[in-house]
């Protein structure tokens, strides 16, 4: 890989600079100030900006350069050709205990989870994931319940550095072996289960929805509710919605058929009325 890099310098710069204004955020950066963080000659560097600003994939501000348009077109024609992310929002808008709760969608990333969608609700709760973001996967329910998919030697060696294991509360999980007990109790369970691991006051609950072709990536489908309101029973509810959306995620012709169910059985209930 490190000879790979070698050969194409400058398509390895320009993901350097786009992976650094993805870091700054709001902030435009000055092709001097990216020179120097990048450890490179301003003079190559600014040809490499030139190339992505004429492809759109940054643009040029009164401050610098900031990412640009074309990110999110190349990101739409990404989400696009991925079914499950277009059956999440269905089946987020068509489950009613879930319809107003946090919901989301997410692959494992090494020791990460990537969030690939993302269902606000309507509840006053807004601490959750958006398109793109990362979460320890150590701590959060959907992670764990990705996690569980791997033996327990692969997490000692993935989970094996302590910067992989944060603690952002004080109920987070950050002990190795700790870790690994806490993954075989959500195999015993079926699903995951974050208790303020990530936000206190919050419990994150999460199912793996089953790929539909061998060595397809996993995904997750997780909720976020209020521990106050989450009991035992809503919590088994609430499972119980999260796998129905992951049978329908994971084979859409299941999820057609639900439909024409609902549908069909609308019209009788008119009828019903009607008579």
């Amino acid at each position: 890989m490190a000879g790979e890099a070698e050969r194409s310098p400058a398509v390895t710069r320009a993901i350097r600079v786009l992976a650094l204004l993805e870091q700054a955020g709001d902030t435009a950066l000055g092709v001097s100030e990216m020179a120097r963080q990048l450890s490179v000659a301003r003079s190559s560097l600014f040809n490499i900006c030139l190339a992505l600003e004429a492809e759109g994939l940054i643009a040029r501000s009164a401050g610098g350069y900031r990412l640009g348009r074309r990110l999110v077109e190349l990101g739409g024609a990404y989400l696009r050709g991925v079914d499950p992310v277009q059956a999440f929002y269905q089946a987020c808008n068509e489950t009613p205990l879930l319809h107003d709760e946090i919901c989301q969608l997410a692959v494992l990333d090494g020791t990460e989870v990537l969030y690939l969608a993302a269902h606000a609700g309507r509840m006053p709760l807004r601490m959750t994931a958006s398109i793109g973001s990362r979460f320890p996967a150590s701590i959060t329910a959907v992670g764990n319940a990705l996690l569980a998919r791997l033996d327990d030697a692969e997490i000692r060696r993935r989970f094996a550095d302590p910067a992989t294991r944060p603690g952002w509360t004080e109920r987070s999980v950050t002990e190795l072996e700790a870790l690994v007990a806490k993954i075989a109790r959500v195999r015993e369970r079926g699903y995951g289960r974050d208790l303020g691991e990530v936000f206190p006051g919050v419990r994150g609950l999460a199912l793996v929805v089953a790929p539909q072709y061998s060595g397809e990536q996993a995904y997750a489908l997780g909720t976020s509710l209020m521990e106050e309101r989450c009991d035992d029973a809503l919590e088994a509810d609430a499972v119980a919605a999260l796998d129905a959306m992951a049978r329908r995620i994971a084979n859409p012709m299941n999820l057609a058929a639900d439909l024409h169910d609902t549908a069909m059985r609308d019209a009788r209930d008119a009828r019903d009325a009607g008579r």
